[in-house]
């Protein structure tokens, strides 16, 4: 009987460090979606009242917390039953993201965007619902390719590789971007220390403080435009790394323009059908 309880502890042992092994290739696959993933919701958790950015941005990690517990069961199914459907759904997935970029694009580049941006961030819930959205498409990214790396192992290694990255990215990812919107109250803090400080020390707490504080406006106003580069990124590299007509089309192109140009292209094209519906129901 104790021979059996050694077993199962080594069988523990052996399946924990697989795990520890598959996960550490899994997050470098999905690093650079991550990297996508953290700027898009730094812009989309940035932008409301001092007072409102963390109960904002709660909302939104609870809704990405959501988003997981939905995914990861019809993740594991589709993958033992459907494999056939993961494409297509991240196909419809790349559209939406695209088409948000480009709605983005436009925005910056018609006359008086800056006043209506203002505006836009007053209504918190829309946002808010935006963000959810948004984070619903990464998160289904993220999970397929951590999915694909530990495809060939078994069930149980894969339930936990797959279920930890995605907690992980959640975790991390509005970890980060809480530290980012919550940078000037870091900045004035400092600046507060140093008035109970003397000489060098209270001239660096001062300068540093200073230097968070008016670096804050600046890094909302860069999270906008990083942001929108990523959704088109991530859209566009699905369509790329999916379909492989487009991939050999725009294999000339250099570094990431043929995903930024390809998410670019259809969320222009999905832009205007919408549009032409909207023009043409309005008619009838």
């Amino acid at each position: 009987m104790t021979g059996g309880f050694f077993a199962i502890l080594d069988d523990i042992a052996a399946l924990l460090d697989d795990t520890a092994v598959m996960s550490k290739v899994a997050a470098k696959k999905v690093g650079g979606v991550l990297g996508d993933d953290l700027a898009v919701n730094a812009e989309q958790a940035s932008g409301h009242a001092s007072a409102r950015e963390l109960p904002v941005l709660w909302a939104i990690t609870k809704g990405s917390f959501r988003n997981k517990a939905i995914i990861l069961p019809i993740a594991f199914l589709l993958s033992a039953f459907a494999p056939w459907a993961i494409v297509p759904i991240l196909m419809l997935g790349a559209a939406y993201l695209s088409y948000e970029g480009a709605e983005k694009v436009l925005e910056y580049l018609r006359p008086g965007h800056h006043g209506e941006e203002q505006k836009g961030a007053v209504d918190e819930a829309v946002k808010i619902k935006s963000a959810i959205r948004t984070d619903f498409i990464l998160s289904i990214e993220i999970i397929v390719i951590a999915l694909g790396v530990v495809a060939g192992e078994a069930l149980t290694t894969q339930i936990l590789v797959v279920t930890l990255i995605a907690l992980l990215a959640t975790v991390g990812v509005y970890g980060i971007v809480a530290l980012m919107v919550r940078m000037d109250d870091m900045g004035f803090a400092l600046v507060g220390f140093s008035q109970t400080s003397t000489g060098t020390k209270a001239a660096v707490l001062k300068r540093s403080g200073l230097l968070l504080v008016q670096a804050m406006p600046k890094l909302i106003k860069a999270l906008g435009y990083i942001g929108t580069v990523a959704m088109l990124l991530v859209g566009g590299g699905i369509f790329v790394h999916h379909l492989e007509w487009l991939h050999h089309a725009l294999a000339f192109m250099p570094f990431v323009l043929p995903e930024l140009v390809s998410g670019l292209a259809a969320g222009m094209l999905l832009v205007a059908l919408v549009l032409l519906w909207e023009r043409l129901t309005q008619r009838n």
